[in-house]
């Protein structure tokens, strides 16, 4: 089988073993994949927790489903929200994906 392939003898010498550059290179790359993707996620749901802790009385926000509204009451984990006039829904706290800059619904 010899006249098909040509053998291949493995050279002594160059055989050093793994070089520094072999583990640099998955260093490297959980560095950049913590740097890109992990931490500026970690900022951003802290941000939308410290957002969600500062929800007050009188606010208006968006929820996650696209609904806008008033705060009227507000408690631990639900809260009140006027979505028009005279009618009133009741939603979790963590479904406020943003707060509206102040008389932004009666604009709209």
């Amino acid at each position: 089988m010899d006249f098909f392939i040509s053998p291949a003898y493995a050279n002594a010498a160059a055989s050093t073993g793994p070089g520094l550059l072999d583990f640099a290179f998955p260093v490297i790359l959980l560095v950049l994949f913590y740097l890109m993707l992990i931490r500026p996620q970690s900022k951003r749901a802290k941000a939308h927790r410290a957002m969600q802790a500062a929800l007050a009385k009188g606010d208006e926000i968006v929820t996650d489903g696209g609904i806008m509204g008033k705060i009227l009451e507000i408690n631990d984990n639900a809260m009140t929200v006027e979505i028009a006039e005279s009618v009133v829904v009741k939603v979790r706290r963590e479904s406020v994906s943003s707060v509206l800059p102040k008389g932004t619904l009666k604009k709209i």
